[in-house]
């Protein structure tokens, strides 16, 4: 009988190597994140994996799942830890090696597998380590699921039937590039910076930019799960002030930075200036609407309001819905409304048929922007975003804030705008006009600045985004007067960038 799974142990005890521990908060929303050896050990990683395997059993689904792990010096480790309690719970595994999630995703289809789960963490801080899993393509786990996960997980309630196997795929990133190479290649010769922060990417985006018929300038390529320079993160502005400075270095068309697991891209353009995916996400869906006609899209509620109010967009027939920010949310919303894409101002990007098969991919996002530029020759990066109408945004912001109080510290800052709006009380000198609450909150003033505070699902952080249509200063007013409020709460700290 294997032992429950304990929160905390001391370290360097036998305990400690002798003892399943799960810390329960690494169980989010749509996927599972924890600080290794800290919150969780190997042996916790083993009653993951048995918990994940008697859930497909539960949930009646073939017991048939693809692993991959990133590059982190401990990945595999905790792969291998994964695939024991995955077997032992009667699960065939198919690991395919060294990975990105989207290659991982891309398995499901290619190898006929309905579950998934690939051991990452993404673009967080080199010493976490994370699981992102799914049991029905193209979707990942939302609340309901995680919750289930967490419940069999930390009661050791498995169902340890036995009769699971395991078989290594050889050669399988080949496979994914040969599928998505599959297409016409470039008109034109493109110069692209190709920026990886020393992430998984860099054993596969450069390549691929090549084989598309870009000339590619690598940057931070080589992998080194330290990333010595910044975290490869494409909001994160250390990386994009890096991107800018090779772009302009080498007179570059195009900048783009993927993240530790390559299902982000983000974009620098020919002039240097970052641009922040949802406007990156606009330019697209200019291009693509004019191509699909009525085509539906899906974004998340940090994304730019020029969604909804672009004139070309509206004259192309294009109908977007705002929608919960994660990418199980959003992907789930995409093929629930058959949208052509689902953008995240985070920079995930969700290409349905018949460019994708609906989950987020880096690399697809990176050849999308590149046959965007390919198919307007007259004008470049720069050109295309300035043809946008002009608004001044926030990056995305992150105070800290401690994942047991972060959510009714969301809860009491809803509850004071919806008072404020109730009273007629304005926010930074305008009345409130809306108030969206399906994910944190978003308010917005006659004039349609707004601001968003909502909970990070995989960090101990609040998110904060301002956006003004009116002015910088607008901008500037509205941060002021959300960080007020935040700032009734002690237990909300400092922010790791700000406007």
């Amino acid at each position: 009988m294997f032992p429950k799974p304990q929160a905390s142990l001391k370290p360097n005890t036998y305990e400690f190597e002798s003892s399943p521990m799960v810390r329960p908060t690494g169980f989010r929303e749509y996927d599972a994140r924890w600080l290794f050896p800290d919150e969780i050990n190997l042996m916790g990683v083993q009653a993951l994996g048995m918990g994940l395997g008697t859930l497909i059993h539960r949930l009646g689904v073939e017991p048939k799942i693809v692993v991959g792990h990133d590059f982190r010096s401990y990945s595999s480790a905790i792969k291998v830890a994964l695939t024991s309690g995955l077997m032992a719970a009667g699960v065939r595994v198919l690991d395919i090696g060294l990975a990105l999630s989207p290659m991982a995703y891309f398995a499901q289809f290619e190898l006929d597998c309905p579950c998934v789960a690939m051991v990452t963490a993404s673009h967080n801080d080199n010493g976490w380590t994370g699981v992102k899993m799914g049991v029905q393509r193209p979707m990942t786990f939302g609340p309901e699921e995680m919750g289930k996960l967490r419940e069999i997980t930390l009661a050791a309630d498995f169902e340890l039937r036995g009769g699971g196997s395991f078989e290594f795929v050889e050669n399988f990133p080949d496979r994914y590039l040969a599928r998505m190479l599959d297409r016409p290649k470039l008109s034109r010769k493109l110069r692209v910076v190709a920026a990886c922060g020393n992430g998984t990417a860099g054993a596969f985006a450069p390549k691929a930019l090549e084989m598309l018929g870009c000339e590619v300038i690598p940057l931070d390529t080589e992998l080194d799960h330290s990333f010595p320079k910044y975290n490869p993160n494409p909001e994160d502005m250390q990386m994009l002030h890096a991107i800018r400075d090779a772009v302009l270095e080498h007179g570059a068309d195009v900048g783009l930075g993927f993240d530790g697991d390559g299902d982000r891209c983000g974009v620098v353009d020919n002039e240097g200036d970052e641009i922040f995916a949802d406007k990156v996400g606009v330019m697209l869906a200019r291009d693509l609407s004019a191509i699909h006609k009525d085509a539906q899209f899906v974004v998340d509620v940090k994304s730019t309001g020029l969604f909804a109010s672009d004139p070309v967009l509206i004259a192309q027939g294009a109908k977007t819905d705002y929608w919960k920010t994660g990418h199980s949310y959003i992907k789930r919303r995409v093929n629930e409304l058959n949208a052509l894409v689902g953008f995240e101002k985070s920079g995930h990007y969700f290409f349905n048929k018949p460019i994708g098969y609906g989950y987020d991919d880096g690399l697809i996002s990176a050849f999308a922007v590149c046959d965007m530029l390919d198919r307007n020759p007259g004008q470049s990066m720069a050109d295309l975003k300035r043809a946008l109408p002009k608004t001044w945004g926030s990056p995305t912001m992150s105070p800290h804030c401690a994942d047991e109080v972060k959510y009714d510290v969301v809860a009491e800052v809803t509850a004071a705008f919806e008072k404020m709006r109730a009273d007629g009380e304005p926010i930074a000198g305008h009345p409130i006009t809306d108030i969206v609450t399906v994910n944190g909150v978003r308010v917005t003033t006659d004039d349609g600045t707004w601001g968003l505070v909502r909970a990070s699902s995989n960090k101990p952080e609040l998110v904060v985004v301002i956006e003004s249509p009116a002015s910088e200063a607008r901008l500037h007013e509205m941060f002021k007067a959300v960080d007020g409020v935040l700032r009734r709460r002690s237990e909300v700290g400092a922010y790791n960038q700000t406007i």
